[in-house]
């Protein structure tokens, strides 16, 4: 039986167009960060762009998706998230894909990054999903605890090494 730390309130809403832009040139540049170790920052902020223009060609009135903040109860911001309500691979309902989740730096730690995902896992099962999957980066050691700790399962692992050390 697995652990759950308790969590702050929090309240999931619609991302506001100003809120959606500022959280697209965030999630970019993370991406792009993120991807440094196999590509340069350019490549890899184009290939955030190519993801967010495949898979939301329309934004945040792209069908199917979510885009939303989270509020504490004194309705401040501490999070955002991107839910897929169908597995982007095989187009079915019965899984739920989580693109992006994140905690503003100020408030990780203390237990959003847990109350976000119960309530996103909320969102998934009463749209009908059964399963909700996610991607996270190996050296998102945070992230990967936040997971494992709700009952997360590696499904799939990609490895690499960098070849400029012997």
């Amino acid at each position: 039986m697995m652990s759950r730390m308790e969590s702050p309130a929090v309240r999931l809403r619609d991302m506001r167009p100003d809120e959606y832009d500022a959280y697209t040139a965030e999630r970019e540049h993370d991406t792009a960060e993120s991807l440094s170790s196999s590509m340069s920052y350019e490549a890899g902020l184009a290939q955030a762009r190519r993801g967010a223009a495949r898979f939301l060609p329309d934004g945040r009135a792209t069908p199917g998706h979510l885009l939303l903040v989270a509020e504490n109860a004194d309705g401040e911001v501490v999070g955002q998230v991107w839910l897929g309500l169908a597995d982007p691979r095989t187009g079915s309902s019965d899984a739920a894909y989580l693109y992006d989740i994140r905690v503003r730096e100020v408030h990780r730690r203390h237990g959003y990054g847990n109350g976000i995902l119960a309530a996103v896992e909320d969102i998934a099962r009463d749209a009908g999903a059964k399963t909700l999957g996610l991607n996270v980066f190996g050296r998102n050691g945070g992230a990967i605890a936040l997971y494992t700790g709700r009952g997360y399962e590696v499904v799939t692992q990609q490895m690499s090494r960098d070849l400029g050390q012997r």
